[in-house]
């Protein structure tokens, strides 16, 4: 069955807790990223945030991150778990990559730019920092790659066998990352250079509407939406 936005292949929310937001999704646009290169046709960024109204992942002020940035572990993001969204054979686990320990917006987005300008075949470990990339147990041609751990965390190794739920590692700030989130995505390949992207739902989570939380079942978050897990 070839996946589609209207029948996407559906797996487990990786994160746990509330907070969350996809600040890019498949549900805005597609390509979600602006380019169907290394498999990231539709893929997610999801970045936690506070009560403020916008996008705050930092407890600094507006105008201080802006000024100033902040320190990466401050983040709300940093250090939350990251779970396996299917059962699956771990086929590349990389770790040992260091992460810029302070986030200042203009410098973020050079790097991001500066990457995308030269990118090469040679600097994909740089693009994706520390990282696990998982094959499903059951379904062939498909992989979920979960991108921009933090150094030290990566719990699983290659070869592995996981089960859904299982922690993989810890959100991060590594590779071609603005500010500590999880890069979700599902391809056809390990190899990300010739991979395809694969639409993808998530089983159950809650949306915040209204003030309310509505339990949605098989959905693809929506953008800025706040989103929580029901694990």
């Amino acid at each position: 069955m070839e996946h589609t936005l209207e029948h996407p292949f559906v797996v487990d929310f990786p994160l746990r807790g509330d907070g969350w937001m996809a600040v890019t999704t498949p549900a805005h646009r597609v390509p979600s990223h602006g380019t169907d290169l290394l498999g990231q046709r539709y893929a997610y960024d999801l970045l936690r945030v506070d009560r403020r109204r916008g996008v705050h992942f930092h407890p600094a002020s507006t105008l201080r991150g802006e000024l100033f940035g902040g320190r990466t572990r401050e983040s709300y993001a940093w250090g939350a778990a990251i779970h396996a969204p299917f059962d699956a054979e771990v086929v590349r686990a990389v770790d040992g990559m260091s992460e810029r320990q302070w986030i200042h917006p203009a410098r973020e987005l050079w790097h991001q730019l500066r990457n995308a300008a030269t990118f090469s075949p040679e600097k994909l470990p740089s693009i994706l920092g520390n990282h696990v990339i998982l094959r499903h147990a059951d379904v062939a041609g498909v992989f979920a790659a979960l991108v921009h751990l933090a150094p030290g965390t990566v719990a699983v190794a290659e070869g592995q066998r996981v089960r859904v739920g299982d922690v993989l590692g810890r959100v991060g700030h590594t590779g071609n990352s603005t500010s500590p989130h999880l890069h979700f995505q599902l391809m056809d390949s390990l190899d990300a250079m010739t991979a395809r992207g694969i639409p993808c739902a998530f089983r159950a989570y809650e949306v915040e509407r209204d003030g309310a939380w509505v339990p949605v079942a098989n959905g693809i978050p929506g953008r800025r939406e706040r989103i929580r897990s029901v694990q």
